[in-house]
């Protein structure tokens, strides 16, 4: 191998091993939380499914093209936990089942919490970051479903927005 072969294969691997570093750094990991993985399916066909109720003003639509993984998980959050800011690749539905949770957005410049208590939700989006706060002194437990492409991450660490004192 030539001089300057190695001196290239050598710049690329500190260039890769410098922007994961970097990434490192934007990162906000969670702190004080525990994550369990209920499951993960993976539904291969594309389909539509759309239900409206007959006896009240209700109706609901889902629809994926071409598959869809569905992936459930329980995350407990201790007083003072956090999830870190964070977006997903698909939408997420998250069920307060104990305590209460603090929700904020990285779009939002006034930094507005939305508190939602035990037996409420709190659907992202996942177009943006985002992050989930215990801000209480009591132990919170979500049931959180993930609906993202089949085989993608369940979340991606993002760098603080700036936009919330904390």
């Amino acid at each position: 191998m030539s001089n300057r072969r190695r001196s290239r294969i050598i710049a690329v691997a500190v260039g890769f091993a410098l922007a994961f570093a970097v990434g490192l750094t934007w990162a906000t990991p969670g702190s004080g939380t525990q994550s369990m993985l209920i499951g993960r399916a993976t539904f291969e066909e594309a389909f539509k499914v759309k239900r409206k109720a007959r006896t009240i003003d209700w109706e609901v639509e889902v629809e994926a093209k071409p598959a869809l993984d569905v992936a459930v998980a329980m995350v407990t959050f201790q007083p003072g936990g956090h999830s870190g800011w964070h977006r997903h690749p698909g939408p997420v539905f998250i069920s307060v089942v104990a305590g209460e949770m603090t929700f904020y957005e990285a779009d939002d410049p006034s930094c507005a919490p939305v508190v939602r208590q035990a037996g409420q939700g709190f659907l992202d989006t996942g177009e943006h970051a985002h992050i989930a706060r215990n801000e209480t002194t009591a132990p919170a437990t979500n049931v959180v479903t993930y609906f993202v492409p089949p085989g993608s991450p369940l979340r991606t660490d993002a760098p603080d927005p700036g936009n919330c004192p904390f």
